[in-house]
């Protein structure tokens, strides 16, 4: 199997995974008391699909420019190697981010449970939102590894999203947590450590 066929079954089999993951994660949260408004999940789903659309399907979609490079085709196997270990290292720090967020996980969209818990420790140490970090990161690595424009235009779609839900997500914990989120929230940044 050559590098091209590699990373053409890498990309599509490690995000597969992680969406399987995604599903059995699902099983046994707690339950919902308070939930994002419908326009806002939809938002958010919009975006996210669209950004998923333009990484996998993107040359089908018949946009000038979209398939043009930003990574030339001579420096390709370096770029897919990175892509490779950045969307790897992004996945698995999402599942770490929800294993040890536990039964107080939100899935899909921004919610409060039931006995709700601030979680502060792990990666929630380095990051407010380790699961929108990591799948960043993910977003970022496959992008490189295209190295086509419609990876750039997925990976700010996702940005988009991402930033908007996390402010739904903000709105949710201050108003659950008060103090204790506000004091959270100055200690640890919210998408990169020590940066954004």
């Amino acid at each position: 199997m050559g590098s091209d066929q590699f990373y053409h079954a890498f990309f599509p089999t490690v995000w597969l995974a992680w969406v399987i993951a995604w599903w059995v994660f699902a099983i046994n949260v707690k339950a919902t008391v308070r939930r994002q408004a419908a326009p806002s999940r939809l938002l958010n789903m919009v975006l996210l699909w669209c950004a998923f659309g333009l990484l996998f399907w993107g040359p089908l979609i018949p946009l000038p420019g979209l398939t043009g490079r930003f990574v030339p085709l001579s420096q390709w196997p370096f770029w897919a190697a990175l892509g490779a270990v950045l969307t790897l290292l992004g996945l698995l720090f999402t599942v770490w981010a929800r294993i040890y967020l536990g039964r107080n996980w939100s899935g899909m969209f921004a919610t409060i449970k039931a006995d709700h818990e601030l979680v502060t420790g792990g990666p929630y140490a380095w990051v407010r939102h380790p699961i929108y970090s990591g799948l960043m990161l993910a977003f970022v690595g496959t992008a490189l590894a295209i190295g086509q424009w419609r990876g750039v235009l997925g990976t700010a779609l996702a940005l988009i999203a991402i930033v908007h839900r996390i402010k739904v997500e903000e709105g949710f914990m201050r108003e659950q947590f008060g103090a204790a989120y506000d004091a959270y929230a100055q200690r640890v940044r919210a998408l990169v450590p020590g940066v954004l």
